[in-house]
């Protein structure tokens, strides 16, 4: 049976699969991030824990890999990754095909789950989607025509660095008032000083101000989506990371933004969804990117 490796890594976690051509995973495991974040730790850390999924890499076609932040065009080079250390510029691809003997890809952890979510979770039949993941930060991924968006350069897709308001809170993009900075766990926590669970768990209680706080989260959110609904007309929003949890209580006030604010051409039959895979999405993306890859070599 045909295999390739899916590599999520994080600033937490690195989890690691083995997936077939139908994104069946026959073996996976999670692995702690090295601290410090160092290319050199992790990098080794990757290296050892493929040898702990395969008895040897003959038996693998190829890998894909994704980090928390953008790769190059040519989908071989991490460029930066704000939460690792001293990661610019790491040719990641060109010491695991060293290692390994196999051909390598390299894509953005946004990017991924949303391939992941399209190929085999709430994207399944769609052609053209968007997926912001709400997490810490905000990140998201462009799929037009079936296909992963990157761009000229590789760093299309950072959804959340999107502008909107124009005297907001700075932003490590060097931005200010990026969407991030209005919706992402961070922001809400610097806001209220309560993390998006805790308003989660108040409003299932039907908490009054917790089910205010979401409808105003949920204006933010839809005013966002706006421009990116006008852009690129998606026939499907996905909403994934930690804070979709609470989605019900903040996508009704996003839609109706989106209704309020967008002409119906541009909105025709557009849905808003949670995403399906979970933490599994980053690996299984990347799985598929690898099979991409080969199938454009063959």
């Amino acid at each position: 049976m045909q295999e390739v490796a899916g590599i999520d890594l994080g600033g937490t976690n690195i989890k690691i699969g083995r997936f077939d051509r139908e994104g069946n995973c026959t073996k996976h495991f999670s692995i702690p991030t090295p601290q410090p974040s160092t290319p050199e730790a992790v990098l080794e850390a990757i290296w050892r824990g493929l040898g702990q999924i395969v008895s040897s890499f003959d038996k693998l076609q190829a890998i894909g890999i994704c980090t928390p932040g953008p790769a190059d065009s040519s989908g071989r080079v991490a460029r930066l990754a704000i939460n690792l250390a001293g990661w610019k510029d790491i040719p990641v691809a060109g010491f695991l095909q060293d290692r390994t003997k196999l051909p390598v890809v390299v894509a953005n952890d946004g990017n991924c789950a949303g391939l992941g979510e399209a190929w085999l979770g709430a994207g399944r039949g769609y052609r053209n989607m968007i997926m912001l993941t709400l997490g810490t930060g905000v990140g998201g991924a462009i799929l037009l025509d079936g296909k992963l968006y990157t761009g000229s350069y590789g760093a299309a897709g950072e959804l959340g660095l999107i502008n909107l308001s124009a005297d907001g809170p700075e932003c490590n993009s060097g931005n200010r008032g990026s969407l991030e900075q209005h919706i992402s766990a961070l922001a809400v926590l610097r806001e209220t000083g309560k993390e998006p669970a805790e308003w989660g768990a108040l409003a299932a209680a039907g908490e009054p101000h917790a089910l205010e706080f979401w409808r105003k989260y949920g204006h933010y959110l839809g005013m966002g989506l706006t421009s990116l609904v006008y852009v690129l007309t998606p026939e499907l929003i996905i909403l994934g990371g930690g804070i979709a949890a609470s989605s019900q209580f903040f996508v009704p006030a996003a839609e109706k933004e989106i209704i309020d604010r967008v002409l119906l051409p541009s909105r025709q039959d557009l849905k808003i969804v949670t995403a399906e895979l979970g933490n599994r999405s980053g690996m299984l993306g990347a799985a598929k990117l690898a099979w991409q890859m080969l199938e454009r070599q063959n």
